[in-house]
């Protein structure tokens, strides 16, 4: 595939060459029908930016929806408990998010009188609203100049400027935010920024990106020097841990014994199955699951024995109504099947 196209050379586009090339091929080969690009507005952007973060588009859309139901404005979802905020986010993971939107949400609504503001630089006084979410709420809902740099963004740009070193280093990301900077254009702003995220998601994707069908391979430095395959740089992978987790099992008639999680450790705040610290020899082992965090990969094993009274019972009809982790949510699923 690269070796076809001998064109390539190593001089990047000047700015408005390279905004403007973009943009066309935005507007041909783009996403322009997602959820979040119909009937813009700021919190809608708000919304689809933090769901989006480290996860999958075919993933969020659903959740998006459901939420935009829910709580369709900003003043809904700050008036909302964080109950209800949880059990609308659980399955969607990094539980931090739904919280994050919710502090945005009641900020927003206490201290800005409902209304976003259209600078990036304010915006990054928003809770939750670091300088990826800034630019983009800037440029999606407001249309204004904004640098954005997420996953897709460095590692297209690591590739077509041949940036060099590890891709999570201090070093790297202050050259890449350095690019996004310099090329951001002063117009059409949100066109722009919507084509380097769709670049980056369906061509110049981590493996086995499309350099045909790349606007940018006559000029793409890792493709004329063939480091496609090499840039953005990565340190080795460490191998991922395992973890034991134990839980109790306690249901009757009136439902499962439940306790909300604290504000600490996994699944902050979440409604779960009472955890233990360390196995028990003589109880009877009612089932086991897996999970995989980012960081380790949890074996639980679940234990049927009546749980200390300091939780809450709950009855199964009623489960939709807690913010549950995903893996609880399905262990208990089964149990209804």
């Amino acid at each position: 595939m690269i070796d076809k196209i001998s064109s390539a050379t190593s001089t990047p586009l000047a700015p408005l060459e390279f905004s403007e090339t973009l943009t066309s091929w935005q507007k041909t080969y783009g996403r322009n029908d997602l959820p979040w690009q119909q009937d813009v507005t700021p919190y809608r952007v708000l919304v689809s930016e933090l769901m989006l973060q480290q996860t999958q588009v075919t993933t969020v859309i659903p959740y998006f929806k459901r939420w935009l139901q829910h709580f369709p404005t900003v003043k809904a979802l700050a008036d909302a408990s964080e109950d209800e905020v949880m059990a609308l986010w659980q399955g969607l993971g990094y539980y931090s998010r739904a919280r994050n939107l919710h502090k945005a949400a009641k900020f927003v609504v206490q201290e800005l009188n409902g209304q976003l503001p259209e600078n990036a630089e304010e915006l990054r006084d928003v809770p939750g609203v670091g300088p990826y979410t800034a630019g983009a709420i800037s440029s999606f809902a407001f249309n204004k100049p904004a640098a954005i740099v997420d996953g897709n963004v460095k590692r297209l740009f690591c590739r077509y400027f041949g940036i060099e070193g590890d891709i999570a280093s201090a070093k790297v990301n202050k050259t890449i935010w350095s690019y996004a900077e310099r090329y951001t254009p002063t117009f059409d702003n949100r066109r722009y920024a919507q084509a380097l995220l769709d670049l980056g998601a369906t061509v110049c994707t981590p493996r086995s990106p499309d350099c045909q069908q790349c606007p940018l391979k006559t000029s793409c430095n890792a493709l004329a020097t063939h480091r496609v395959d090499v840039l953005p740089e990565k340190k080795a992978k460490k191998k991922t841990p395992t973890r034991s987790g134990y839980f109790l099992l306690d249901i009757n008639d009136d439902g499962v014994m439940l306790t909300q999680r604290s504000g600490n450790g996994i699944w902050p705040r979440l409604w779960c199955l009472p955890e233990i610290l360390e196995p028990l020899e003589t109880a009877p082992i009612h089932g086991r699951f897996k999970h995989v965090f980012s960081h380790y990969k949890l074996e639980a094993t679940v234990f049927s024995l009546p749980a200390d009274q300091s939780g809450q019972r709950v009855p199964i009809e009623q489960l939709d109504n807690y913010g549950l982790p995903a893996p609880i949510r399905k262990y208990l699923n089964t149990l209804c099947t």
